[in-house]
């Protein structure tokens, strides 16, 4: 049986993407180039509040709808949306780009030209470290937007998710990477570590993050795993994160052991979830990039499109919801994304899961685990968007899918994104 949730919003919930710029009414937006790159910007949308009515979809599913918090069911058949195999649909985040870019608009180009200065500095930044150190936290402080998703299980960062963040004499690109495991179970683990070493490829540098509160280890393994196979040694910063849960006199201990037995250019202490240090790490970065002008237009944050950030943010509320093997068996793709000026955006997810067990777990006794799912992502969503959107949620078993490198190149972990 394949259950279908279709949330009507009532509310908008706590902001998930907040703009830094100070001008209030810029909001988040995608924008497609001919050249196929797709990137976040902000740019000016008015949100449209109060209910409008459900609209049918057709689905090969039984669906379950709300309306005033009755749910009822009803059979549908139709044909599913396909996404597109076709290879001109992504872009690959191993490339830099242009920074003579001949096919930006004008608005770009003075964008461009307003960081040509002869100190403006620019450059690529890989964010290496083991399982739940605070990489993406750490990443996320900087840019000054939630970009990557946290929550508190390890390995919830599966992409490699790029990252922009940008000043008037700067502008700092962030590779935010799953972290470094040692055993690997799954093809998905596998290609998860090739795209924490492609990181690197571009980078002008590296942060490797450990936590302060384990013993003191060696980060071989780390580097290993993240720049071996460069023919040439990148600056490096150790970012002792979670200083916030450690005794000061630990502090210190911990600087002196891993600047005696680590081969890195310099330690700081950060507690990356309340920002303390992370204006010291930006000053460290900013000295080891190169003169040059920015590669991206600054008032963007991502090159990731819209589409991978609604997938990200309801697979953030499948590790907060779910446990045990739940999460890790999870895979969330966006279908269908349609955008509709006078009308909700209509958003048509499907999850898939390894085993039937573990769909029945997600959908929950009566549909009700997955409406509260659907619901929580839902509003999330809704503020990422600015605007109040139709969301559909499938689940679907899809036996060994991380063990199928095929669809796992599909589903983005070749070091690609879709743009569609």
């Amino acid at each position: 049986m394949e259950v279908a949730i279709h949330i009507s919003p009532t509310s908008v919930g706590e902001r998930f993407f907040t703009v830094r710029d100070n001008r209030s009414t810029l909001l988040s937006h995608l924008t497609r180039y001919s050249y196929r790159e797709a990137r976040l910007r902000f740019q000016a949308k008015s949100v449209r509040g109060g209910k409008s009515n459900l609209n049918k979809f057709s689905s090969s599913a039984i669906r379950q709808r709300e309306f005033g918090g009755n749910i009822l069911d009803e059979e549908d058949d139709g044909d599913e949306t396909n996404i597109s195999d076709d290879e001109s649909s992504f872009l690959s985040l191993s490339e830099k780009p242009d920074r003579n870019m001949a096919l930006l608009d004008e608005y770009e180009m003075d964008e461009l030209d307003s960081s040509s200065t002869s100190n403006h500095r620019s450059g690529y930044v890989a964010v290496l470290g083991k399982p739940n150190v605070g990489k993406s936290t750490l990443a996320n402080q900087m840019i000054g937007q939630k970009l990557s998703i946290v929550t508190d299980k390890p390995q919830t960062t599966r992409h490699q998710i790029l990252g922009i963040c940008s000043g008037p004499e700067y502008q700092i690109i962030l590779y935010d990477t799953p972290g470094v495991m040692g055993k690997k179970m799954h093809k998905l683990d596998s290609m998860m570590m090739k795209n924490v070493r492609s990181a690197a490829i571009n980078a002008d540098c590296v942060l490797v993050v450990v936590d302060a509160c384990k013993v003191p280890e060696k980060i071989d393994e780390v580097l290993e795993e993240g720049v071996a196979d460069l023919n040439h040694k990148l600056p490096t910063l150790l970012v002792l994160n979670k200083k916030d849960l450690i005794k000061p006199g630990e502090i210190v201990k911990k600087l002196e052991w891993y600047e005696k037995f680590t081969d890195v250019d310099e330690v700081i202490p950060v507690s990356a979830k309340y920002g303390h240090g992370v204006d010291d790490v930006r000053e460290w970065i900013l000295s080891k990039l190169p003169v040059g002008p920015a590669y991206y237009p600054k008032d963007i944050v991502s090159e990731h499109p819209e589409r991978f950030f609604v997938a990200e943010i309801i697979r953030e509320k499948i590790f907060m919801q779910y446990h045990n093997e739940v999460p890790y068996a999870c895979q969330v793709n966006v279908v269908s994304y349609k955008a509709r000026p006078n009308a909700k955006d209509f958003i048509q997810v499907e999850i898939l899961v390894e085993k039937n067990s573990q769909k029945i777990i997600l959908i929950g006794k009566e549909g009700r685990a997955l409406k509260l799912l659907a619901t929580a992502a839902r509003l999330d969503i809704e503020d990422f968007l600015q605007k109040k959107v139709y969301l559909e949620v499938e689940v679907k078993v899809k036996e060994n899918w991380r063990q199928d490198e095929g669809l796992l190149k599909h589903y983005g972990y070749g070091g690609q994104i879709q743009v569609l």
